[in-house]
C-alpha cells in the first residue's frame, strides 16, 4: 500500500513537471520559463550560495515571528477556551484578524515601525497568530464533554480537569494550529520581503523579475515553496507520532 502510495505521488510530479516543461517550451508566455531551465537555474544559485545567503536573512524574522505565536498564541488560545471573559473580549479580535487583508495592513506596519526586523516579524505574526490562537481555542472548547463529566464525577479538581483531559485532548488541535501557523508564516515573510523591504528571498524574487531573468525568478520561487512544504510535512509526520489517531481526528 505504502509503495503504491509512493508510485502515485512520484507520478503525479512526473506529470506535474512534465506539463511544466510543455507550456515553458510553447511557450506559453516569454515570461514563463520550462522546468529544465528553473531546475539548473536553482542549481546554480544553490551552487553559488546566493540562496543560501538570502535565507539566512529570511529565516530570522520567520523563526522569530512563528516562536512568538507559538508561544503567546497557544497560551492566550488556551485562556479564551478556559475562560469566558477573555473569549468574550479577545474572540472578535482574532476572527478580524483573520480576515484583514495582509497586503493592506503592511504599509501601516511600516509606517509606525519602520523597514526593519521589527515589521517583518509583525507581518509573519499578524498572519500566523490567528491561526494558532484559533486552533488553540478550538481544541480547548472542544473537549469531549463525558470525559470532563467522568472527571467531575470521581471528584477532580478544575486543576487535574485542565490538566489531565482538557490539555490532552486538545493537544493535536493545537500542534495542528502550529502546522497551519507556518504555513501562513511563510506567506507573511514572503508578503513583508516583497512590500516592505526586498531583502532575502524576495530580493532574489525582485532583483531577477527586474532583469528579466525569469528562471532564477521562478528558481526563488520554487524553493520557498520547497522549504515551506518540507517544514509543514516534518512537523505532521511529527503529530503522527505524537498523537494517536483517534485524538487527530478529534
Amino acid at each position: 500500500m505504502a509503495k503504491r502510495h509512493l508510485v502515485w505521488q512520484l507520478l503525479s510530479f512526473a506529470l506535474f513537471f512534465g506539463l511544466w516543461e510543455l507550456a515553458g517550451r510553447w511557450p506559453v508566455s516569454l515570461a514563463f520559463p520550462p522546468f529544465s531551465k528553473t531546475l539548473l537555474a536553482l542549481l546554480r544559485m544553490a551552487a553559488d550560495g546566493s540562496l543560501l545567503k538570502a535565507y539566512l536573512s529570511t529565516l530570522q524574522p520567520l523563526v522569530l515571528g512563528i516562536v512568538l505565536c507559538g508561544l503567546a498564541g497557544i497560551g492566550f488560545g488556551i485562556g479564551m477556551g478556559l475562560s469566558r471573559a477573555i473569549e468574550w473580549f479577545s474572540l472578535p479580535v482574532f476572527i478580524i484578524l483573520q480576515a484583514a487583508p495582509m497586503a493592506a495592513m503592511i504599509p501601516l506596519i511600516t509606517y509606525i515601525y519602520g523597514i526593519g526586523l521589527t515589521s517583518k516579524v509583525l507581518a509573519v505574526v499578524f498572519l500566523a497568530a490567528p491561526v494558532i490562537v484559533m486552533n488553540s481555542y478550538k481544541g480547548i472548547r472542544n473537549t469531549n464533554p463525558s470525559l470532563i463529566q467522568m472527571c467531575r464525577a470521581f471528584l477532580g479538581t478544575r486543576q487535574q480537569e485542565v490538566i489531565k483531559i482538557i490539555l490532552p485532548h486538545a493537544g493535536a488541535l493545537i500542534f495542528a494550529g502550529l502546522r497551519l501557523g507556518l504555513a501562513m508564516g511563510f506567506i507573511g515573510i514572503v508578503i513583508a520581503e516583497l512590500l516592505i523591504t526586498p531583502t532575502g528571498i524576495g530580493d532574489l524574487i525582485t532583483y531577477h523579475s527586474s532583469v528579466a531573468d525569469y528562471p532564477e525568478m521562478f528558481a526563488a520561487i520554487a524553493s520557498i515553496i520547497i522549504i515551506a512544504a518540507l517544514a509543514i510535512h516534518g512537523l505532521e509526520r511529527l503529530e503522527q507520532k505524537i498523537f494517536p489517531p483517534e485524538i487527530r481526528g478529534s
